[in-house]
């Protein structure tokens, strides 16, 4: 199901915590008002349309850059469904590079500009510059996309060193991503 986002004070910090969306009502348009100012979208966008996203993240143990026998879980790509606010299936994100290809034909790829911590456990909140679209579609004209409300997806615990290098976990997350077109 669809989720809409509630702020909480937890340790001081502002957290996106979800909340059950009910089909009947209108929802309020999203504000990003309560997220970090390093993942907002700069003023003069729109929100053009919402997804949820759940699926998997692979990670992969490798060596760590300049660093002689040490190691460390790296991030290799995302898969995921995408559904809309009544649970429809509207496409897939993958990477890399990160794209979101939609099921009416169109799809976005994106850089990302910057992130934010979203609390121990969940994968960091996140704004990217888009691409121009492919094709025809619900993605034509997205500048931005966000990720918030994200649940898990971090690296696993699982132990990375040299009797593991080159193997690969999955970890599954969650997050909803917010698409931004210019007003």
């Amino acid at each position: 199901m669809f989720s809409r986002f509630t702020t909480t004070a937890l340790g001081g910090a502002a957290v996106l915590a979800l909340s059950a969306c009910a089909s009947g009502p209108t929802m309020a348009p999203f504000s990003q008002a309560d997220l970090p100012a390093a993942v907002q979208v700069p003023a003069g966008h729109r929100v053009a349309f919402e997804t949820a996203a759940a699926g998997d993240i692979t990670y992969q143990c490798q060596a760590k850059k300049d660093m002689a026998g040490q190691y460390e879980w790296v991030f290799m790509s995302p898969d995921a469904g995408l559904k809309g606010r009544k649970g429809e299936r509207l496409g897939k994100y993958y990477g890399p590079p990160a794209t979101w290809d939609f099921n009416d034909g169109s799809k976005v790829s994106g850089a990302q500009l910057a992130v934010a911590p979203n609390g121990s456990g969940n994968i960091p909140l996140q704004l990217v510059r888009a691409n121009p679209a492919m094709g025809s579609g619900m993605a034509q004209g997205v500048s931005h996309i966000q990720r918030v409300a994200t649940k898990g997806g971090v690296a696993p615990a699982a132990p990375c060193d040299a009797s593991t290098m080159g193997s690969k976990r999955v970890v599954t997350y969650t997050a909803d991503y917010i698409f931004w077109k210019p007003a």
